[in-house]
């Protein structure tokens, strides 16, 4: 058997899992790679504090990044140092040095994905990054292969499990955003700093990478509409309820358009918002900090992928998957393939305007209670070809203003905008209006 000499950037949580499974697995890997697999080096900035699980005096420790990707011998770079730099360096120079990489560092590919797979494909190594998106669920593999011969219209679902387990502790519980987001760090599935989960942009960096896999369309960050869950309220879970609904925070990419005369050029939507979803979807029930995808392909239909969106070992499961099918490779001196890497298809989509979007729409007006007011509330609407499918008025207050919830029939995202505009300026309006998307047809 060959050995395979393997270099690991970061002994944090991802990273302490990797040396677990290596550990308490190593013959079962070993087999099934067909080759020797040696911890040559570990790398990190904290060589000292402990690693719940692991004996550091047993582990090839060093603070010496630079010393790993310039060791020859090592064949494999593990990145799990995370954030934009100096990770992207790292990895530049690992792939200029000829060493296959894996990474589960979903920002940096989501920010400078293009690049990095460009210098692969010049140097003719893998990047690999099962565990970057959705922790222990073999997603990116299965839209890499197990669907290539699918034309792929839909990518969509739950990926973040911080935002799930939040707006799951509101729907179950009926506790306000703010005390739950605190239980949600007490218990360690939210960072002490919880901006890229709770504002959807940890969402957005996934979605990125599985538009740039799905549809072969590369989409910048900046053109991912991208809204958090700060603004979901126990009162409008509570309609949402009795409308039949749940919600939860969608990162939604759909091919749409190009079929049948007249439709215009086909271009794919792509964005992340708090959705409003039938209660009787898959999606709706899944809870915690679990995730769920569906994907749609014109030959296979509607898959739904389920599991342990992160977490040490789940995560750590993705790394080995990537590093032992690379592995594999090395042994059996199986060159990397180009293909395999992202890229922009000569049938790359281009990103639908988001002003073009078409879906239902949840509305929940403050207004005073007096004669009229939702006449115009429904004038404004009908002006901008909206139709309303459903109604909600309660409560009567002489002195305070009362909701008025409404859900729409399908509508566009650029009429509904302008719908509220109008209807945020009606005197009676006490307050700007809250609307959500809905997706999944009626509940």
């Amino acid at each position: 058997m060959k050995d395979v000499r393997i270099g690991l950037l970061g002994l944090g949580t991802v990273g302490g899992g990797v040396v677990k499974i290596l550990e308490s697995r190593r013959a079962m890997l070993e087999e099934r790679a067909g080759a020797r697999l040696v911890l040559a080096t570990v790398a990190d900035t904290d060589l000292t504090r402990p690693r719940e699980g692991l004996d550091l005096k047993t582990l090839p420790l060093t603070a010496d990044a630079a010393g790993v990707l310039a060791d020859p011998s090592i064949q494999i770079v593990i990145e799990l140092v995370g954030g934009l730099e100096p990770a992207r360096t790292f990895i530049l120079k690992a792939l200029q040095a000829g060493k296959h990489v894996v990474t589960a560092n979903k920002a940096l590919l989501a920010h400078h994905g293009a690049e990095l797979y460009d210098e692969a494909r010049r140097r003719g190594v893998t990047l690999a990054f099962e565990a970057a998106v959705a922790g222990g669920i073999p997603l990116i593999l299965a839209v890499k292969e197990g669907l290539v011969a699918n034309r792929i219209q839909a990518v969509f679902g739950i990926v973040n499990g911080t935002s799930n387990y939040i707006l799951s502790k509101m729907t179950d519980e009926g506790l306000d955003f703010s005390l739950v987001l605190k239980d949600a760090q007490a218990q360690g599935y939210a960072e002490a700093d919880p901006t890229l989960d709770i504002e959807g942009m940890d969402s957005a960096h996934k979605l990125q990478i599985l538009v740039s896999l799905a549809f072969r369309t590369f989409v910048g960050l900046k053109d991912i509409h991208t809204e958090g869950i700060t603004r979901v309220t126990q009162q409008d879970i509570g309609y949402a309820r009795e409308l039949g609904y749940r919600i939860k925070l969608l990162a939604i990419a759909k091919a749409s358009g190009g079929e049948g005369q007249g439709a215009g050029r086909a271009a794919v939507e792509v964005r992340v918002h708090p959705t409003m979803i039938p209660a009787s979807s898959p999606l709706a029930a899944v809870s915690g900090v679990f995730n769920a995808i569906f994907i749609t392909g014109d030959a296979v239909g509607d898959l739904m992928f389920y599991g342990r969106g992160a977490g040490q070992l789940p995560t750590a499961s993705a790394v080995w998957a990537d590093t032992l099918d690379i592995a594999r490779r090395i042994a059996h001196d199986i060159p990397a393939l180009a293909l395999e890497l992202p890229s922009a298809g000569p049938t790359a989509l281009p990103r639908k305007p988001m002003d073009e979007i078409r879906c239902c729409y949840y509305l929940r007006v403050m207004a005073q209670d007096r004669p009229g007011v939702l006449s115009k509330v429904a004038g404004i609407l009908g002006d901008n070809n909206i139709s309303i499918a459903n109604v909600i008025q309660k409560g009567r207050g002489k002195r305070e203003a009362v909701p008025v919830v409404m859900l729409s029939h399908e509508a566009r995202e650029l009429d509904m905008r302008n719908a509220l505009a109008a209807i945020d300026k009606l005197p009676d309006v006490a307050a700007a209006t809250t609307m959500f998307r809905v997706e999944g047809g009626p509940a």
